[in-house]
């Protein structure tokens, strides 16, 4: 994972080398259909995932490869429906609505056909990306995930050399990584498991479960999309391109700190499933606490260095560092520090099957974002003011959420706030002084900035000792970490009683 943390990292400063501000904020802007609508295929990942875990949990294999098989179709289509909807809807949208110099149009139009086309492919590749994980096979994904991005990396390499516009290329070599990535997928998924083997079979029942439980997923997965998509818009409508670049700098950091952490989150989502699946109510319970609190500090340990030495950091990184980009990367993650205590909610309740009414409500307050940030920006704010508008919402429905799984779960919201939220405060309010008192105290230098860092780092895990867990945890933890260790201490005993004896 610090391999690919790394190379995206480098990745993203020589895009904006390459590119330039204007470019490399019309790519965040209308090629960031591809970064937003990737959470739509995780989430639809989450749906086909939910059943498959079923199966296993059952040890059904018949069940398992009708519904891998049903999947497959039931993703084409929805792959097709949406390249109709979109392609039509986006054009007319950025030829007419969006805030794009004239002699940039014909290469935004280039970006998003072929954007669209990979989100298309990522979407018809979802039953194969949800089998691995419903295997639970995480080495593997951790490797295609570093193929990927090594991928990526190559296109860095390869757009520095190429002659014509650098824009339209760099989207068109995206868009060769992405199918390469998906047919690793396939072929890896079709040779290793039994229900990806042999033909695909229809399961008219579990289609139409199936594609219901999908399109409310869709709905929500849309709903993100246009509400984070939609507030890019908006700040081009009222900024223009280049506060689009500092946001596309803060997204691109946000996707590479998030995806660090939700590795932990992938791994534990299938047994949410499962306990559901074979009635474990109660060690499912425990499970999403445990996941809620570990999952806020793990995001912590990365997030809070990068957010107190934002400046520093992003001057060292970038060649260029784009107006507002500091506030938008330090807004940003609070906001992802906000959704993480609900990382594995939406699991837990998509594993109960009691997902209308849930997504409609969480989708209903998470686009009030649009309205909100329109009539904020009228009335002359700062851009970075839209983050603050997205901090809030995000508090309100992860609330939300929490009162979905008191009535699906019976998740007492008692027990929730005592386990996570306070456990969490303490570490918070624990581990941010010391880094914070030092980096107000000591000079902007690079090296200042690096102790800084370390000292955030340390005091979240001394944090996260003293408040985060458990005792039992704790004790789990040493035990595990021991017998991970060349030398076990009880025999370092032993041995030395017996040298004493003689």
């Amino acid at each position: 994972m610090l391999i690919t943390v790394l190379v995206s990292l480098y990745t993203s400063r020589v895009v904006l080398s390459v590119l330039g501000v204007q470019d490399y904020g019309l790519y965040a802007l209308v090629g960031g259909v591809v970064t937003f609508f990737s959470f739509i295929s995780g989430t639809m990942s989450s749906s086909t995932q939910r059943f498959l875990n079923f199966g296993k949990g059952k040890e059904d294999l018949d069940q398992v490869k009708r519904v891998f098989g049903t999947s497959v179709f039931v993703h084409a289509l929805i792959a097709v429906g949406l390249l109709v909807l979109v392609e039509a809807i986006g054009l007319w949208f950025i030829n007419y609505k969006l805030n794009i110099e004239p002699e940039r149009l014909e290469a935004a139009n280039w970006v998003f056909h072929v954007s669209v086309l990979s989100f298309v492919l990522t979407i018809a590749n979802v039953p194969y990306r949800s089998v691995i994980l419903a295997n639970e096979r995480m080495s593997v994904f951790a490797v295609i995930s570093i193929v990927e991005v090594l991928l990526k990396l190559l296109v860095i390499f390869v757009i520095q050399w190429v002659s014509g516009d650098k824009l339209i290329w760099y989207a068109i070599m995206l868009l060769v990584s992405v199918l390469a990535v998906n047919l690793i997928y396939r072929f890896y998924s079709k040779s290793q498991f039994k229900e990806c083997k042999g033909g695909l079979q229809w399961d008219g029942d579990i289609a139409k479960k199936l594609f219901g439980f999908s399109v409310w997923t869709l709905i929500s997965g849309f709903s993100v999309v246009l509400r984070n998509q939609g507030a890019s818009v908006l700040l081009n409508i009222f900024f223009g391109t280049v506060i689009n670049a500092a946001q596309g700098i803060a997204n691109q950091i946000n996707a590479i700190i998030v995806g660090f952490t939700a590795n932990f989150t992938l791994s534990v989502n299938p047994q949410i499933v499962k306990d559901y699946a074979a009635g474990r109510l109660e060690e499912m319970r425990k499970l999403v606490m445990f996941s809620s609190r570990i999952a806020f500090i793990l995001l912590l340990l990365i997030a809070l260095p990068v957010v107190i030495e934002a400046d520093v950091i992003l001057s060292t990184w970038l060649k260029e560092v784009p107006d507002y980009a500091v506030f938008f990367v330090q807004l940003i993650l609070i906001q992802a520090l906000v959704e993480s205590f609900a990382s594995v909610h939406g699991t837990a309740q998509g594993a109960t099957g009691k997902v209308k009414q849930y997504h409609i409500v969480l989708s209903a307050v998470g686009l009030l974002n649009l309205p909100i940030a329109y009539l904020v920006l009228e009335t002359g704010a700062a851009p970075y003011s839209v983050l603050f508008i997205s901090i809030a919402l995000s508090a309100v429905i992860s609330i939300l959420r929490l009162f979905f799984l008191r009535k699906s779960i019976e998740l007492s919201l008692r027990q929730y706030a005592k386990q996570v939220v306070w456990r969490c405060f303490l570490v918070l309010a624990t581990a941010v002084p010391l880094p914070v008192i030092l980096r107000y105290n000591l000079e902007n230098t690079l090296g200042n900035a690096i102790v800084v860092c370390l000292t955030s780092v340390v005091m979240v895990i001394i944090a996260t000792i003293l408040f985060g867990v458990s005792a039992q945890e704790r004790a789990s933890l040493i035990d595990k970490i021991q017998k991970k260790l060349p030398i076990k201490i009880s025999n370092d005993k032993k041995t030395n009683s017996k040298v004493s004896a003689q």
